[in-house]
């Protein structure tokens, strides 16, 4: 079982190389960039648990990935790997969103326990549904489409984090009206259906062919997440 998937952006191969065969060998599945565009490249394609981010990178330095990641939304723990290790770089890759640095030359063993405490800490305190392309992080009330944040009302979420909650279940429309909008709203079956109908455009490959939120004629809906045909 994997530790978890660290992306490792760092332009010295020596370096990049024995510390992605130490971080293999600790059971991590490890990616490694070699300069910054290809950095946030990878990290928005593969979604890793964490980034261990150099600060001196060719094309695109360390502080500006860190800035494009957190743009565009993705809340991986980032570890700046700088060595320079002056206040005024730690100042600036934290201010940025990184969430550790550690000063080279580093002990190999203590950016492995700091990597795991990170991705320890994360678990506990995340609560994430995914499908297809989709991720839903209940813990920060958003969602995000192949690494973009879609934009979602109020009612869509509290639709669609009911759906991810129940996944395989036949959910009649007036338990559904019941959960999202609660039973002293007044409101018609239509109203999931225009719900359901928006919130399948923003998530589904094909809203007019759904695969994840799925019609049951005369009784409402299944969400199904791994996204098969009925």
């Amino acid at each position: 079982m994997s530790e978890g998937r660290l992306l490792l952006v760092e332009d010295e191969p020596a370096l990049a190389r024995g510390l992605s065969d130490t971080l293999r060998g600790q059971g991590f599945e490890v990616h490694v960039a070699e300069d910054g565009q290809r950095g946030l490249d990878v990290a928005l394609t593969v979604r890793p648990d964490l980034v261990l981010l150099d600060v001196m990178l060719p094309k695109v330095n360390g502080f500006e990935v860190c800035r494009q990641l957190r743009a565009q939304g993705l809340d991986v723990p980032i570890v700046m790997l700088t060595a320079k290790g002056q206040e005024e770089d730690i100042i600036l890759g934290l201010n940025l969103g990184a969430d550790d640095y550690i000063t080279k030359p580093f002990r190999t063993g203590e950016l492995i326990a700091r990597a795991r405490a990170l991705l320890r800490r994360r678990g506990a305190d995340r609560v994430v549904e995914r499908f297809g392309d989709c991720e839903i992080d209940l813990t920060a009330r958003k969602v995000m489409r192949a690494g973009a944040v879609i934009d979602l009302t109020a009612r869509e979420f509290a639709l669609l984090a009911y759906f991810a909650s129940r996944p395989g279940r036949a959910l009649a429309r007036d338990t559904i009206l019941n959960a999202v909008w609660g039973a002293s709203v007044f409101v018609t079956p239509r109203s999931i259906d225009r719900c359901v109908a928006t919130l399948r455009a923003k998530v589904e490959p094909d809203p007019h062919n759904p695969i994840y939120i799925q019609t049951i004629r005369e009784i409402g809906y299944r969400f199904e997440p791994a996204g098969t045909l009925i």
